[in-house]
């Protein structure tokens, strides 16, 4: 198990979570069910903010990316702790106002941005939009243009760093959908096309050089990149970015296969982007630009937990044992999408030696419906609370109502006490837009 204070096995045995025992939590919420801890997402918040006010004199912004969790209660917190958010939808951009998250702290992403998600944003004054393709320019300026503002964007570009990452979740290669790469002149060329739009105001640029990376050199080697652009746009065409977009992409543990990061690592990965921005920065001659990181993964992956109840077990003898749980791929998709691998334990007999190898399975009519493949885990019993850690990001955002089963609710704990963020739903929700045409009646 990762160790961080708030996550820990108390006196009876039991998985801790923020303080309050993961059994009681299955006991009164049911299973399956999201647990998320506030403390351990707030230190996180703050260890980034922190080092941007220590190594960079506050000159920037962390945002939340809201595409690893979404929900009203997020919001609440990312605003308490003062930093801004990324969206890459209308729901997410929607969820936010609701919650009452200042507007121009709010960044826009997607390559392909509907109208309607643009209509809605430009209306509610979003504060940034990062430009993907020639025709949004295009919207946003009329937008802007007959609503009588200039709205402010950002463009993406991809400067050319591959990570060490799952090649699904890269996203800087020059084959992308998202951006406009360096190295063959679209960067150039698109930030020229939108200078040239009366009603957009350029600011910068944004890169994500992908997800779950863990080589600090990595993120260095994007920021050269970055700032070799910024300069070679200066000299070329006389336009100085004042922003830059580093992205996210820093690791978190899921299995022992990982390191075991601190809060004092994830201020080194910062701090080595702060320091080759503002050694390039005096290199081309301009002002340091004010700096915007999106560490949404790693502010809520490991603050979250997800509780099962064991039901079914079937072993068969000399191929697998099988343990079934009562969620599945409905409440976690990333095993059957990624084949990613999470770190498994009975929370009510949290101290009990490992003594097989088994397959966490679903209850979805698919047999590619598993959550976790050869783990170790003590012998399981119907009725176990089966935890499984990591699981804050990117679990509840792309849960789904497969075969009619129930996106689970979330509760958030801090210092013992749990509310929920994110209700159960009934079987009413899942027929409440149903609707019969008159012919079928």
């Amino acid at each position: 198990m990762n160790k961080r204070s708030t996550l820990k096995i108390n006196d009876k045995g039991h998985l801790e979570i923020g303080g309050a025992d993961a059994v009681s939590l299955a006991e009164k919420y049911g299973t399956p069910l999201y647990v998320f801890d506030e403390e351990h997402i707030r230190n996180m918040m703050r260890v980034y903010k922190k080092t941007i006010l220590k190594e960079y004199g506050g000159n920037g912004l962390v945002l939340y990316a809201s595409k690893a969790f979404s929900c009203k209660a997020m919001y609440k917190i990312a605003d308490s702790e003062g930093l801004g958010v990324d969206v890459v939808s209308g729901g997410e951009f929607y969820t936010a106002m609701e919650a009452g998250f200042p507007a121009q702290k709010v960044y826009m992403h997607g390559n392909n941005k509907l109208l309607s998600e643009l209509i809605y944003a430009v209306n509610h004054k979003i504060g940034t939009i990062v430009v993907d393709s020639y025709g949004e320019a295009d919207v946003i300026d009329e937008l802007a243009a007959d609503r009588g503002i200039t709205q402010n964007v950002l463009i993406r570009i991809n400067p050319g760093v591959v990570a060490h990452t799952h090649e699904f979740i890269q996203t800087a290669r020059t084959d992308s959908k998202f951006g406009f790469s360096v190295s063959d002149g679209a960067a150039k060329d698109i930030t020229a096309y939108v200078l040239s739009k009366s009603h957009l105001r350029l600011r910068g640029y944004h890169c994500h050089i992908g997800s779950q990376i863990f080589e600090k050199q990595s993120f260095v080697l994007a920021a050269e990149k970055m700032m070799n652009f910024v300069g070679d746009i200066k000299n070329s065409i006389g336009f100085t970015a004042d922003t830059i977009n580093m992205g996210g992409g820093f690791g978190v543990w899921y299995t022992d296969e990982d390191p075991k990061l601190q809060l004092s690592d994830y201020a080194e990965y910062l701090k080595a982007v702060i320091d080759t921005i503002k050694k390039k920065s005096a290199e081309i001659g301009i002002s340091e630009p004010y700096l915007l990181i999106e560490p949404g993964r790693s502010i809520v992956a490991e603050a979250g937990v997800t509780l099962y109840t064991v039901g079914a077990i079937k072993e068969i003898p000399g191929v697998r044992k099988y343990v079934s749980i009562d969620g599945g791929m409905f409440d976690n998709p990333r095993y059957a999408l990624y084949q990613s691998k999470y770190s498994v334990l009975l929370a009510n007999r949290a101290t009990e030696l490992c003594t097989e190898q088994v397959s966490i399975a679903g209850k979805c009519c698919e047999s590619g419906d598993l959550i976790a493949v050869n783990v170790p885990l003590p012998v399981a019993k119907t009725g176990d609370i089966l935890a499984v850690l990591t699981t804050g990001a990117y679990n509840y955002s792309m849960a789904s109502n497969y075969n009619r089963n129930f996106v689970p609710a979330a509760v958030l704990v801090y210092k013992g006490a749990a509310d929920y963020i994110v209700k159960p739903q009934t079987y009413e929700d899942l027929v409440r837009n149903d609707v019969v045409p008159d012919r079928l009646k």
